[in-house]
């Protein structure tokens, strides 16, 4: 007999991978340059020519057993070192080694933060819209997962609703800002309030409730914005990190746990990680990777082009009567459908070449999501696709 959770959830693939998917496909038939897929948030600009440089150097200078054995458990202590380091001359807040547990990836970072801090049968609460991989993250480690309604207007929370979810078997609260879907940065008011409300309830249930903060896309910030450190607002923070973004590394899956040192429970949820790990097998990322990641903390690749594309991309939605959110970071737009039902607008889309992901796997039906990290030209050049299909679709003109 095979395991019929993860049978079940053959009938439930990601929307995003199953449209990246038929992108590619569609490219082989007709060309990539007349398919505008704007479903998988991958980087499209390079790394940095340094992190290049720090690989082919410690490649040809270091051990082959330092660069490709097993690292700690919970990471190779320099590389700790340093990022607690780089955290606390950024965030002011005194991180050391000891509140550091490297991951593969933020998806490694929040699959060992709820386990370390979440058992079966309690709560954890999430904003809609929110990345469509925290159910898996949070159901199959036995938690339930429950789902604050979006505010629609802003994309900031709700927190009327919010608070009357929180019960007695809540154990964290599971946040995304910069956000993917909406590109939404929350503000400084918000965690605020965010962090008086888990303040209040934390003490009136007598027990933690922990808040795991999910940020890859913490350095994609546009002009006139900030995002502020969630884990310098409360002292229960989790703060989840990866490199994917920031350095344009997704494929090397790097990222890491910063516990904020203000939590009393700080180093002994380090230390649980690495049992964690023993047990869902995110075993110790690349030592290679994260020796390399380590060198190049203060920088980041050239994330300009994604704020060129949003600027574009929102301004032709606006004109073509698209109800939308300006992105405040990220590389994702998040506009109103043209009809109630997003996933037959994302069908018709489709007939012209464009892969857009409909909000029902993120939360929030009747929105569709745009991955605008692609080159510029493929923006541009999608233009006239998209306003033939608004055209042609629902009669609507610029």
């Amino acid at each position: 007999m095979i395991a019929s959770t993860y049978a079940k959830m053959l009938q439930e693939k990601s929307v995003i991978r199953e449209l990246f998917g038929y992108a590619l496909d569609r490219a082989k038939e007709i060309g990539y340059e007349n398919v505008f897929d704007y479903s998988l948030g991958n980087p499209s600009v390079e790394p940095p020519r340094e992190f290049t440089e720090s690989l082919i150097r410690l490649l040809q200078e270091e051990s082959p057993m330092k660069l490709h054995g097993y690292s700690p458990t919970l990471g190779i202590p320099s590389v700790r070192k340093k990022v607690s380091q780089s955290l606390q001359e950024r965030f002011k807040l005194p991180y050391l080694a000891e509140h550091i547990f490297m991951t593969t990836g933020a998806a490694g970072a929040i699959a060992h933060a709820i386990r370390a801090v979440v058992t079966p049968g309690e709560e954890v609460i999430v904003f809609a819209p929110y990345f469509p991989e925290y159910k898996p993250y949070i159901t199959l480690s036995g938690a339930i997962m429950k789902i604050v309604p979006p505010e629609l207007e802003t994309f900031q929370i709700q927190f009327d609703q919010f608070e009357e979810m929180i019960t007695d078997k809540t154990a964290a609260v599971l946040i995304n800002t910069p956000n993917n879907p909406t590109g939404v940065v929350y503000s400084d008011r918000t965690l605020k309030k965010l962090a008086k409300i888990l303040e209040n309830k934390s003490e009136q249930y007598g027990h933690c409730i922990y808040l795991i903060s999910d940020e890859p896309y913490r350095e994609i910030i546009f002009e006139g914005k900030i995002a502020p450190c969630v884990s310098s607002y409360y002292k229960d923070t989790i703060m989840c990190y990866s490199f994917s973004k920031s350095l344009s590394l997704p494929g090397e899956r790097i990222g890491y746990i910063a516990v904020n040192p203000f939590c009393k429970e700080a180093e002994a949820i380090i230390a649980m990680c690495g049992q964690i790990s023993r047990g869902i097998g995110h075993n110790c990322p690349p030592s290679l990777i994260q020796l390399a990641v380590a060198e190049n903390l203060h920088l980041t690749s050239d994330l300009s082009v994604y704020e060129t594309n949003k600027s574009i991309l929102y301004k032709e939605l606006r004109k073509l009567g698209f109800s939308c959110v300006e992105p405040g970071g990220t590389f994702y737009i998040f506009p109103k459908a043209l009809e109630e039902d997003a996933q037959v607008f994302s069908q018709k889309a489709k007939k012209y070449d464009l892969c857009l992901v409909p909000g029902d796997s993120f939360g929030c039906p009747g929105y569709f999501r745009m991955a605008y990290c692609i080159d510029t030209e493929k923006v541009i050049a999608s233009l006239e696709a998209l306003n033939r299909f608004v055209k042609e679709e629902y009669g609507l003109r610029k």
